[in-house]
């Protein structure tokens, strides 16, 4: 009978310790896992979104002569080749630099407003939604830095060197007169 009466307040002693732990490591455990797939997802949808959208066309050295075969590590360091225009000289800034330098709100605010010379595609960073602005900003961090910046813009009248793309752009068409 002694047995018994120890056993039994025993096994409520462990009965009650594990009821007592479960909802601790529970909820730790439920919400540690959930957040790395929130992340993956991200980074996923920003990789996607770096893609589709262009990003490693001028921003990644070789990109299109290649297929799109640069593997990711040498993602989004920039180029030397320039955008020579009406506008001056551009260079596809190295954007794992830059992010570097920007916390996640300061890129929110810095991307939502962005304007920049051509042939960057500005309005379509503008006109991507806060989630994907995240997601891309969340991958190209993800990268780390790389590479060395980007050269600097040239103004217009400054002869550019070597590699550069020459625009050529048609004359504006005249300004229509207003009948009076």
């Amino acid at each position: 009978m002694s047995r018994f009466h120890f056993a039994l307040p025993a096994l409520a002693v462990l009965a009650l310790s594990a009821c007592q732990q479960a909802p601790q490591s529970v909820a730790p455990v439920a919400t540690a896992s959930a957040e790395p797939n929130a992340d993956a997802d991200l980074l996923a949808r920003g990789e996607y979104i770096a893609r589709i959208g262009g990003c490693n066309d001028c921003h990644t050295p070789g990109y299109p002569e290649s297929g799109g075969t640069v593997p990711k590590p040498q993602w989004l360091v920039g180029s030397p080749l320039g955008w020579n225009g009406p506008w001056g000289t551009t260079y596809p800034a190295n954007l794992r630099l830059k992010l570097q330098q920007m916390d996640e709100a300061t890129w929110m605010a810095y991307s939502a407003g962005l304007h920049t010379r051509p042939p960057m595609p500005d309005f379509a960073v503008r006109a991507m939604n806060e989630q994907d602005r995240r997601a891309l900003y969340r991958f190209i961090r993800s990268l780390g830095p790389g590479g060395q910046p980007a050269p600097a813009y040239q103004p217009p009248g400054e002869a550019p060197k070597p590699p550069y793309v020459q625009w050529v752009l048609p004359a504006p068409p005249p300004k229509a007169s207003v009948a009076g």
